[in-house]
């Protein structure tokens, strides 16, 4: 898959902006000298992370929208070309969900979960094609998980669309390679992430919400979607965690359901009541007002590296390092032998 050239001066369009994983991938792209349009609900939540933008290196442009509306996609896609001429990377991010058995959620709010969470990502990719395939180059980097192949109890909402997002995205890039085009679309998979999720999704259970551990920072995730955006591929997968998941998932599908159905109530609830005053960002905002900021509660147990994401940001390199290396064996082995 093609990428682009370079990030100095490209323009990059992130949903889902105003926090988490989409507010550092953000950051990242600023940081290496982009132009990001950020587009969410949160308007506090956006103008914080447009500062932290502008802080880093990048250029920002504030851009409040509901992805569960494709018209305001669109909409939101045509400013940013009326400022800045041209969209080069469009990074879909953008969820909300319901933490609950699926007998204690109502219709409407897996409909809306799947609305912002799955159709989200349809109208941006949209948007952002409706720009790059006349230009002849771009990139889209859609942002998955690991519950993107494994489903796991108290997020069948948010499971679903992830699972949805892989086969939406399979069929579009099989598009793309029919048409010979040079727009590549590329996933990023994550693990458990430190973002404010976890105290504005609404939910109905008893305790706080906690990822399953173990946690990563969003930076973490950051740097593999920017690395995404320059050398896109089929798919990039992010922390050890990840990796298991997947993996674990293709050989022992039937042994994870009863792990799961075990543990997977406990180990994503805290011993802290949930307040029952909690805000629920489902159908409007949590950062409307308040900038929740980019992490959530768990720094304290948070990875801020992963040896993995970085060894699959640099597989190339480390393919030619151990193409040399056993090269220098053979030589050595050799020499031995005489």
């Amino acid at each position: 898959m093609n990428g682009i050239d370079t990030l100095e001066g490209a323009v990059v369009v992130v949903t889902g902006a105003s926090g988490g994983v989409g507010r550092a991938a953000a950051v990242e792209f600023g940081r290496n000298g982009a132009r990001v349009a950020l587009l969410a609900r949160g308007e506090a939540g956006l103008e914080g992370a447009a500062e932290e933008v502008r802080t880093a290196g990048g250029q920002a442009l504030v851009v409040p929208v509901d992805v569960a509306n494709a018209e305001a996609v669109e909409a939101a896609a045509e400013r940013v070309v009326t400022e800045w001429g041209r969209i080069d990377v469009w990074v879909n991010c953008a969820f909300s969900s319901v933490f609950a058995e699926l007998g204690r959620i109502e219709p409407d709010e897996f409909r809306r979960t799947t609305e912002v969470s799955y159709l989200g990502f349809v109208y941006g990719t949209m948007a952002a094609l409706r720009r790059m395939r006349p230009a002849g180059r771009g990139t889209i980097v859609q942002i998955g998980s690991a519950l993107a192949y494994r489903g796991i109890p108290l997020q069948s909402a948010y499971c679903g669309a992830k699972h949805a997002i892989v086969g939406f995205t399979e069929s579009v890039r099989t598009e793309l390679m029919h048409d010979h085009s040079d727009v590549a679309i590329t996933m990023v998979h994550l693990p458990a992430m430190n973002t404010p999720q976890f105290r504005w999704l609404l939910s109905r259970l008893p305790q706080q919400a906690q990822p399953v551990p173990p946690i990563y920072q969003p930076e973490v995730a950051a740097r593999s979607i920017v690395r995404a955006a320059i050398r896109p591929r089929r798919a990039y997968w992010v922390g050890v965690s990840t990796v298991q998941t997947i993996i674990g998932n293709r050989l022992i599908p039937g042994l994870l359901d009863r792990y799961l159905g075990m543990t997977g109530y406990s180990s994503q609830q805290t011993d802290e009541p949930r307040p029952a005053d909690q805000p629920a960002n489902l159908w409007e905002p949590a950062d409307r007002t308040v900038d929740h900021g980019m992490h959530g509660p768990f720094g304290d147990r948070s990875k801020a590296t992963s040896v993995q994401a970085w060894a699959s940001r640099n597989r190339r390199a480390l393919g030619a390092v151990g193409a040399a290396l056993g090269g220098v064996a053979m030589i050595a082995a050799a020499s031995r032998r005489r």
